[in-house]
């Protein structure tokens, strides 16, 4: 009798709590801009003044990740997932330009983001950026994931289509495969 009624109590809320992430991650669509994203000054992993906006998700497909060299719990694995995210991309000839922000911009300067970048065999089309922590802050403001604390950041994935202002967020230890499955779809938006 007890099975059945768990069962049933499955049965009933399962579909409710499925219809209600898909309405989440609708809105979550709906909710962020393009219009929403700080043009700040930022540094690549070579030194090269950016503007965030304007130089590196203008007029492209995006996925962004978020990072800092010192970490030992989530950044590790989420920076090998989007490598293999990098490698399944091009392999599907997909045009999408990879960005990890440092959490920890007053840390992570361009020479340490450089050897992050390298330790990850990170490709051309791959920026690490950081920058003055006020322009980094305000951009994690901007972007919705402003942490007090650099170790409660999200292992998240931002990934939009700028010409299409189309924006999803997505677990950033997903298959590989599952996430260059997202950024296609995104990247298909017209």
């Amino acid at each position: 009798m007890f099975v059945r009624v768990l069962c049933l109590v499955v049965l009933l809320i399962v579909p409710g709590v499925v219809v209600a992430q898909r309405r989440a991650a609708a809105q979550e669509r709906v909710a962020f801009s393009s219009r929403k994203i700080p043009n700040s000054a930022v540094y690549d992993q070579n030194g090269k003044h950016l503007d965030f906006y304007t130089d590196l998700v203008k007029g492209k497909t995006v996925a962004i990740n978020f990072i800092f060299t010192t970490c030992t719990a989530s950044c590790p694995p989420l920076t090998a997932t989007f490598r293999r995210v990098q490698q399944d991309a091009a392999q599907r000839g997909l045009a999408v330009q990879l960005i990890s922000i440092s959490v920890d911009p007053t840390v992570d300067t361009p020479e340490r983001l450089k050897a992050f970048a390298e330790k990850y065999n990170a490709g051309a089309g791959w920026r690490f950026v950081t920058g003055d922590k006020s322009e980094i802050d305000s951009l994690l403001k901007g972007l919705g994931v402003a942490v007090s604390n650099k170790n409660d950041h999200t292992p998240m994935i931002m990934i939009g289509n700028d010409v299409a202002d189309y924006w999803t967020r997505a677990y950033g230890l997903s298959s590989p495969t599952k996430l260059v499955d997202l950024i296609a779809d995104a990247a298909d938006r017209k």
